[in-house]
């Protein structure tokens, strides 16, 4: 677990207005992700047991279950940090072939990911931290790279942090700094893993708001996530995994109020 590294409170956040900054996502035709029949096993060990989910554009999916059923993997099967055996991924129309690396690429590209712990690069600020993989991937340097680095943290509400270092800010605003990270590659879909699970409770509600913005512009969002009422807020479909498998999904209210199955019935009394 990551401890808050500032000594001061976190200050009071501040969200750029939409029309300051540009679409965080692009036009996409159809399905943004497509997941038929995925199949991923860790030797005789199988995580995921044939997940079908069909995801469109500006969609927020909340990924809800126990620890062990899946929900991670799932996302990092997304983002190809996980070889799956069986079934087919796509994100914006590209398939992921593990076997190919140029296709592996351009297929991360479409897709961000923000971790639990924040991954922060401790010997670049925190303007270069969300500079370098735009450099490095896409080539983009220099006052235009700068501009749009500013942007994104102006839209997280850290604009006056551009030259801080990520021991100077709390866990929330490290985290914070991860998003705007993310989106400086301009993904088609962003994957949020637990982000405010290492976060202690009180910076919690500074990054939900930068996700719930996110979500209002129309990003497409998958989030796994154990806050339930950030869930039932902000997601148009939850799903809820359990055992490897997309046990019951549909509207929050759906499943928050009329739970279907007994192992949903017994995770969400659990939580009470």
């Amino acid at each position: 677990m990551l401890t808050d590294p500032s000594a001061q409170s976190a200050p009071v956040l501040s969200v750029a207005p939409v029309a300051a900054v540009a679409p965080v996502a692009p036009v996409a035709a159809g399905p943004i992700v497509e997941i038929h029949a995925l199949r991923k096993r860790y030797g005789e060990h199988e995580v995921l047991k044939g997940i079908d989910l069909v995801v469109q554009p500006g969609e927020v999916i909340a990924i809800i279950g126990k620890s062990g059923s899946g929900k991670s993997t799932l996302l990092r099967c997304i983002n190809g940090l996980e070889e799956f055996q069986e079934g087919t991924l796509q994100v914006a129309g590209q398939a992921l072939r593990h076997g190919n690396a140029a296709a592996l690429r351009a297929l991360r590209q479409q897709v961000g990911m923000i971790f639990q712990s924040f991954n922060l690069f401790p010997h670049l600020d925190v303007g270069h931290n969300v500079m370098l993989a735009p450099a490095l991937v896409k080539g983009r340097r220099g006052a235009p790279a700068e501009a749009r680095a500013r942007e994104l943290l102006e839209r997280v509400g850290l604009g006056e942090k551009f030259q801080a270092w990520p021991d100077q800010l709390s866990g929330g605003q490290q985290q914070r700094v991860a998003i705007a990270r993310a989106l400086a590659m301009d993904p088609a879909v962003l994957l949020c893993d637990e982000i405010t699970s290492a976060l202690d409770p009180e910076l919690v509600g500074e990054v939900l708001k930068v996700v719930e913005s996110l979500a209002d512009e129309g990003m497409t969002l998958l989030m796994v996530t154990h806050e339930m009422n950030f869930a039932r807020k902000v997601a148009d479909r939850v799903v809820f995994m359990h055992a490897g498998r997309i046990h019951e999904m549909g509207p929050p209210a759906d499943l928050f109020g009329a739970p279907q199955t007994p192992e949903l019935r017994q995770f969400l009394s659990a939580l009470h």
